[in-house]
């Protein structure tokens, strides 16, 4: 990150260069830095400012969103050019302006590329720094593949062991853009972890979606997750259709039970989506309805529902198709947005008022209605699963830095 900031510093003849990573609670940022020891003497700090923490050399500084600029480019997905702030002389950037660039990749928000000029840029300049930024978002993927340095600045709390492996089970990006549609997920776990997972996989002309809650808390519900997302994916990555996997799963699960003898289960919506048609299938085992939301109307998807994963071998799975139209939003939750807790709040009427939302806006407002609900004390996992529908991936995808601008939530007021 050191080497790339020198560079786009030189290029851009710019005399700061930050980058911000999006803090894992989804309402924040984090500024990395690097803050070398002085004379290797791990005990001489200086003092750490507001929001900071430190680990050996490098520092971590949170940025609660407020509504301001930081907030604005990553909800809209555009750069943000600001003039000279008198207010910040102490930083050392007084008379400079400030650009504020989205980090993004197939619409999943990864930070902020942010960049102190002398001059006011062009427009040319903007849109190169938009695309420099666009490349940045590669080079944090492909690092973090090598080192706990970036997931280290984005855990602002600590972890348990079973949400730990919780994190490892969902997939690495939780929003995913594409020509004919737009999906993000989001979990937001209780104290005691519950097990909910969410999966998704993007084919040539196929969308495959997953989401699940395994019965009980803490690492045994970790772990009954861990089985199920195992089974799920690699009986799908074998081709195998949508009501194998759920016998496959529901196998794996029925004979883990049987050796421990427990009552481990796992509830769950299966769904594939064609890309070309919008032509759906999807499975419920044992799960909270999904809704659909149809222009102004919304309403629950009337599905069988068949028992939960594990609680008998030899169960048998139907599935439901149907067709989705351009303008649909599909909605899964877990039973943690039902919760007795969480009954105050109007579910179809929040997913009705937060129709014109990115999906990656949508679900973070559903599971903050759920947490305010609940005095941020959670009984269980609230996990969101939102797929908006296009239609057919034969159209073209209109993107910038990374993301449809077109698709993104408005300006905060």
């Amino acid at each position: 990150m050191e080497a790339v900031a020198r560079e786009l510093g030189g290029i851009f003849d710019a005399e700061a260069v930050s980058f911000l990573i999006a803090d894992l609670s989804g309402r924040a940022l984090v500024r990395l830095a690097h803050v070398p020891l002085v004379d290797g003497e791990a005990e001489v700090r200086t003092q750490l400012g507001p929001g900071e923490r430190r680990h050996l050399e490098e520092s971590a500084t949170v940025l609660p969103f407020d509504g301001g600029p930081a907030e604005q480019a990553v909800r809209t997905q555009t750069v943000q050019v600001l003039p000279p702030d008198p207010a910040r002389a102490g930083d050392g950037v007084l008379g400079r302006w400030r650009v504020l660039a989205p980090v993004t990749e197939r619409g999943e928000s990864i930070g902020l590329l942010e960049l102190y000029l002398a001059d006011e840029p062009g427009r040319q300049t903007v849109a190169e720094i938009g695309h420099a930024a666009y490349l940045l978002a590669f080079v944090v993927i492909a690092n973090r593949r090598h080192t706990d340095l970036f997931e280290w600045g984005q855990r602002s709390r600590p972890f348990s062991l079973s949400a730990e492996i919780q994190q490892r089970l969902l997939p690495g990006s939780r929003t995913c853009e594409a020509a004919a549609f737009t999906l993000s997920g989001w979990l937001e776990p209780a104290a005691s972890i519950g097990g909910d997972t969410f999966d998704y996989s993007l084919g040539r002309d196929q969308l495959h979606l997953s989401l699940t809650d395994a019965m009980g808390h803490g690492v045994g519900a970790a772990l009954t997750a861990s089985l199920c997302i195992g089974s799920l994916r690699g009986s799908r990555q074998t081709g195998a259709t949508l009501l194998e996997q759920a016998t496959d799963a529901n196998t794996v699960l029925a004979e883990q039970a049987a050796s421990r003898d427990l009552d481990d289960f796992v509830t769950g919506l299966l769904a594939r989506v064609d890309l070309r048609t919008g032509a759906y299938e999807m499975v419920n085992a044992g799960h909270v309805a999904p809704y659909l939301a149809r222009g102004s109307q919304v309403t629950a998807l009337e599905l069988p529902v068949d028992l939960p994963f594990g609680l008998f071998p030899d169960t048998a799975y139907r599935s439901t198709r149907g067709t989705l139209r351009p303008g649909d939003r599909v909605v899964l939750v877990t039973d943690g947005m039902l919760e007795r807790n969480v009954s105050t709040v109007d579910l179809p009427g929040a997913i009705a008022a937060t129709r014109q939302l990115h999906p990656r806006e949508v679900v973070r407002a559903l599971a903050d209605s759920a947490l305010e609900a609940t005095g941020h004390a959670l009984s269980d996992d609230a996990t969101v699963l939102c797929l908006d529908w296009h239609g057919s991936n034969a159209q073209e995808r209109s993107i910038r830095s990374g993301a449809d601008p077109e698709r993104a939530s408005n300006r905060l007021p």
